[in-house]
């Protein structure tokens, strides 16, 4: 469990399409400006998942785009229509529509301090760090300070904000800016070796990037530390489909459904769960495994890869189970 979070009113004041399948939304308050945040700042959005009239309200996290202007929030979603319907949700909202979401949240933040940056971005991961490319580009222009992005997506046409990007860095000497687009692989360790010692690297995108990122940041014996990174979730390496859950300390067996998480349906059925990111990065929701018919899904990034190949533990935040699984819970009877 987590504190409860304050819910503001707001509506959708404009709606904008940054590629193909990525939409920007500005937000404004109901009562008045927006607050500033922080680059890598997140709000949390309330959205109806489901069919109109039979669907659900759910809270959907999604990164603040771009520096604030005191005046509205902008987040961009991708569209994933074999998703669990949150960006589906999104891309039915117009403009006027109402909803309601947090404040801005900082789980993300950037150090101004480092000799040196590296930027790695994944397709729609590039939306935490437009601001940040942003503040080191100016931070680069009045010292110096060497600041490179990389931003790689599928094809040329889903290299979202890329003439923000270029706006913002490619004025200063110190500051570069490589996009890759379709198969073109990027060579992650000889671009960690050229980061000044010190240096930071922060990076937001698909799992399979965030572990190749981790292994060559590992391999080059850098401070683990200076590797800052966030995830949108992993779409997972099996079909998304409904899997039993037994609980036997509760005396308990549930459904997850396809378009729910595992923690949602935890939470649904009474079962106090902690947690606290629920994008598979703290780990405050891990689970010990009792038993498994089937397979593990891993879609977290907390888990090491020894942890996921031995199937102990499970982060009921995003990962899932094809077949059926037997969790043991943090709840204990009080003592007589």
């Amino acid at each position: 469990m987590k504190s409860d979070i304050h819910w503001l009113p707001a509506r959708v004041s404009a709606l904008r399409d940054v590629s193909a399948t990525v939409r920007e939304f500005e937000i404004t308050p109901e009562s008045g400006g927006a607050t500033g945040h922080e680059a890598g700042a997140h709000l949390q959005v309330q959205v109806l998942v489901g069919a109109p009239g039979a669907g659900r309200m759910q809270n959907r996290s999604y990164s603040l785009v771009g520096s604030p202007d005191g005046r509205a929030w902008r987040i961009a979603v991708k569209r994933l229509d074999e998703g669990r319907g949150g960006s589906l949700a999104m891309w039915r909202l117009a403009v006027g529509d109402r909803l309601l979401v947090s404040e801005p949240q900082s789980h993300f933040g950037l150090d101004l301090t480092a000799p040196g940056y590296l930027l790695v971005a994944g397709g729609i991961g590039i939306t935490p760090l437009v601001y940040m490319a942003q503040r080191l580009a100016a931070l680069a222009g009045r010292s110096g300070v060497p600041v490179r992005m990389l931003y790689g997506a599928r094809s040329e046409s889903e290299l979202a904000y890329l003439p923000d990007l270029r706006q913002a860095l490619e004025p200063h000497a110190s500051a570069s800016l490589q996009a890759y687009a379709g198969s073109a692989a990027i060579d992650f360790a000889a671009e960690i070796a050229a980061l000044p010692a010190g240096g930071q690297l922060y990076t937001c995108g698909p799992v399979p990037m965030l572990e190749a990122v981790k292994r060559a940041w590992a391999a080059a014996g850098r401070p683990q530390a200076d590797l800052r990174f966030e995830t949108f979730g992993s779409s997972g390496r099996l079909p998304t489909q409904a899997f039993e859950v037994r609980i036997p300390r509760h005396d308990l067996a549930i459904t997850v459904a396809a378009g729910s998480t595992l923690l949602e349906a935890l939470e649904g059925a009474g079962i106090q769960t902690l947690w606290d990111c629920r994008r598979g990065e703290c780990g405050l929701c891990a689970m010990d495994v009792l038993a498994l018919d089937g397979e593990i899904d891993h879609r977290d990034v907390f888990l090491s890869e020894h942890e996921k190949q031995e199937g102990r533990r499970i982060c009921a935040c995003v990962s899932r189970a094809v077949g059926s699984i037997t969790l043991d819970s943090a709840w204990r009877p009080d003592n007589p």
